[in-house]
């Protein structure tokens, strides 16, 4: 009942607040803070040679071995810096700067750097989780917190190596993944890009409009009605609007989207919400992260182009207050990681 209650004014608070409330803020920094240091339960995503590679997470991965899986722990680093950045007078600042710097020191972030340069672990969370730590280390770099220069030179070279990897890898991705889970190339792309642009790395930049292009350019007539596919936790219509938009002029941007799809001009266009049948389930529960996905596209071609698309605010609005409620449900397998997809979303909002 607690949980319920809580989650109840969670969601009230959401359907009023333009932004993000200190109150909110609270509640979703509670839920990282939470398994940022909690190893177990885990799940290991990992290529073994032989015993000598059997470890325990937090000895594999001293910075990221919290919050269930890398990845997830990734995105909960980048949302408590997130919410400190926004929020100077969070609740329990003290303690996560603390775990932050525990967990991002130096020589934690060389034993990721090690992992990662392993011959057999070049595929280690690509492109999900390399595109959340150039997140990370956007969100560093950019804050005007003191603890944060530090993290941010630590992070560096693990950031530098994942450029590195985008470099390698994409040439050869001779066509893109378009599913709905952590493979998609366009989401693989989008803070990726975002992180290229903030650091004036025009190589990196040249990378991912070159290959965007290629691997979208001609795409058309995207099927909406064919999401969501069951386990879905990313829109992939809308990410790969969400990097074009991104790469793209706004005439060539316009252009393409009319024939990618030409129904989300309409000032009528819907799209019902995805529903989740079971929150205990750790793969159905992903259909709150798809609700969170479209939000946060349709936040950023409104903002980019409100002449075009600012119809589509109700409908970002609907499929964000849908899923509020389950981010603070009690349920440790939407909690670990759905904070970050709201606030991704308010964000985009912002």
């Amino acid at each position: 009942m607690k949980n319920f209650l809580f989650g109840l004014c969670f969601f009230s608070l959401g359907l009023n607040a333009q932004r993000l409330t200190l109150e909110q803020a609270n509640h979703l920094a509670s839920l990282p803070i939470k398994c940022l240091q909690q190893e177990y339960p885990n799940k290991l995503n990992q290529l073994l040679l032989d015993s000598t590679e059997i470890h325990s997470p937090k000895q594999l991965h001293p910075a990221f071995y919290g919050c269930f899986d890398w990845h997830s722990s990734v995105h909960g680093h980048w949302s408590l810096v997130y919410l400190l950045n926004h929020f100077p007078d969070l609740a329990n600042k003290n303690e996560i700067i603390k775990k932050l710097k525990t967990n991002l020191s130096k020589e934690n972030i060389q034993v990721e750097v090690e992992y990662f340069s392993k011959n057999h672990e070049k595929s280690f969370e690509r492109t999900y989780g390399w595109n959340w730590l150039l997140k990370l280390q956007l969100e560093l770099e950019i804050s005007k917190q003191p603890f944060a220069k530090e993290l941010a030179q630590n992070l560096k070279p693990l950031s530098d190596l994942i450029v590195q990897r985008y470099h390698e890898f994409l040439p050869k991705l001779l066509y893109p993944v378009r599913a709905g889970t952590h493979n998609n190339t366009a989401f693989g792309l989008t803070f990726a890009w975002d992180y290229a642009v903030y650091s004036n790395n025009k190589d990196f930049q040249n990378l991912i409009i070159e290959n965007a292009k290629r691997l979208f350019l001609s795409d058309e007539n995207c099927p909406l009605n064919w999401e969501p596919s069951g386990t879905d936790f990313l829109s992939p219509c809308m990410e790969e609007i969400g990097i074009m938009s991104r790469i793209l002029p706004e005439k060539d941007f316009l252009s393409w989207l009319k024939k990618f799809n030409k129904s989300i001009f309409k000032k009528d266009f819907n799209w019902e919400v995805a529903r989740v049948s079971d929150r205990t389930d750790g793969h159905l529960v992903h259909l709150d992260g798809l609700n969170f996905s479209r939000a946060w596209n349709f936040y950023h071609i409104i903002i980019l182009y409100p002449k075009h698309f600012s119809h589509l605010k109700p409908l970002a609005e609907k499929h964000l207050n849908f899923s509020l409620p389950s981010v603070v449900d009690g349920n440790y397998e939407g909690e670990h990681w759905l904070a970050s997809f709201v606030l991704k979303a308010f964000q985009e909002k912002e």
